[in-house]
């Protein structure tokens, strides 16, 4: 898929604001959420409020940005559920918002957003097929639930959907096939015991294993293992009933009840905590996990499960208060994304990036070798800070980032259901 279409010209919202005018309906800010500074000051450098997550708001991408921009920026970082609230009910506190595309609906929904004009995004034509339309190439499955793809266009009456057009919701940027970690020493090189999701409810690791505790994310590592396991069927694994739910949730605190989960991280610090010093041997682990605890010197490995990776796609969106100087400026950040650099430090934590072809320039032969073609490295390579975290001999698991990405169960996703979820996994975890 190329670019926009070229057809498709004007303002997309109706008030020709980008949203402004919707946004009256949007509930009142919390006390919580303090004074707002300006997205561009009046004299000195310009500064630019980004609000996300730990998952790519990292201190060397801020800098390096900084640098390349002559901007001031500011990182504010929280965890999913945080971020989206404050994203969707108080968007004149940030100017760029880093989140990922299931987290996108209710701060659409609000008008918290404009969209954003692919005719200010340069290297759009280089955004892979994988973002832009689900695929990373015709043969591979697109996989159950939110695709990228399902909420990246604005239609026509502010919808958003697949049918390409100028106006996009989000810029996709970073993603990753997420599965699940174990202890290798542990499992003793028995992997078929770990080569299906099933394996997070395997009574062989009864109180050594646990969950992401993030509704919209850990519901998929768990409906998944209970339908590899046969406890639970699912008419659409991407998109559950209240009754499959329920289902599910029973399952789960039957296994928490027992004793089964060690239990539930909410942070990648928590995550490889828990299996340093937790005495886990098998849980939901993202790719920074596994790099901290490859640091710590913990044997670690992620899982091919049969059924396909769980996967996730995160991007950067623009706040309905920028206009003029401050919209310029975000663009300008949106575009310095594309450029390739950011791409090549999110690489050396196991992410993946929109824009394949600029990150290999910023990658040493070696790097691109094991992050994306799934090769064994012949040398030692750092991660974001320097710091060894894969060493010599070591392969991806999966193989290369295009076979990874032809292998997609589902993605994470905002249901229909997604209230009564958030409120059936909150009881699960005891929160």
């Amino acid at each position: 898929m190329g670019g926009a279409d070229e057809s498709d010209v004007g303002d997309p919202w109706p008030d020709g604001g980008h949203g402004r005018a919707a946004a009256t309906v949007r509930p009142v800010a919390s006390a919580e959420a303090g004074p707002s500074a300006p997205a561009v000051r009046t004299s000195g450098r310009p500064r630019l409020r980004v609000l996300g997550t730990e998952i790519t708001l990292l201190d060397e991408i801020r800098r390096r940005a900084e640098a390349d921009l002559g901007i001031d920026i500011v990182f504010e970082t929280h965890e999913f559920l945080t971020a989206q609230h404050r994203a969707a009910t108080s968007p004149e506190s940030y100017d760029v918002y880093d989140q990922c595309f299931h987290n996108l609906d209710i701060v659409w929904y609000w008008r918290a957003i404009q969209p954003i004009d692919l005719k200010r995004i340069a290297r759009w034509d280089e955004v892979s097929d994988l973002s832009k339309t689900g695929r990373i190439n015709p043969s591979a499955r697109i996989g159950r639930g939110d695709a990228p793809v399902t909420k990246l266009f604005v239609q026509p009456g502010q919808a958003l959907g697949p049918t390409p057009s100028r106006w996009i919701s989000m810029l996709p940027t970073v993603h990753n096939l997420d599965s699940f970690a174990f202890r290798p020493d542990i499992v003793n090189g028995d992997t078929a015991q770990i080569a299906s999701w099933g394996a997070l409810l395997d009574v062989r690791w009864h109180g050594r294993a646990a969950l992401v505790d993030e509704p919209a994310i850990g519901i998929f590592d768990a409906a998944l293992a209970a339908q590899a396991l046969g406890e639970v069927r699912f008419d659409d694994i991407g998109n559950l009933s209240i009754a499959e739910i329920d289902r599910l949730i029973h399952v789960l605190a039957q296994r928490r009840k027992a004793g089964h989960f060690q239990g539930f991280w909410r942070t990648t610090i928590e995550a490889a905590d828990l299996m340093a010093n937790g005495g886990t041997v098998i849980q939901s682990m993202w790719s920074p996990g596994i790099t901290a605890l490859g640091r710590m010197g913990v044997a670690v490995a992620e899982a091919v499960p049969k059924e396909g990776y769980r996967a996730w796609h995160g991007g950067l969106c623009v706040s309905n208060r920028l206009s003029g100087r401050a919209l310029d400026i975000a663009y300008t950040y949106l575009n310095w994304w594309l450029d390739g650099w950011a791409g090549a430090v999110v690489s050396r934590h196991g992410y993946y990036m929109s824009v394949p072809g600029r990150v290999k320039d910023h990658l040493t032969p070696a790097e691109w070798a094991y992050w994306y073609d799934g090769e064994p490295t012949p040398v030692d390579l750092p991660g974001p800070d320097g710091a060894v975290t894969v060493k010599a001999g070591a392969s991806r698991s999966g193989g290369s980032y295009w076979q990874r990405a032809s292998s997609i169960a589902v993605w994470n996703t905002t249901m229909d259901e997604h209230n009564y979820l958030v409120r059936r996994w909150t009881q699960l975890v005891g929160r």
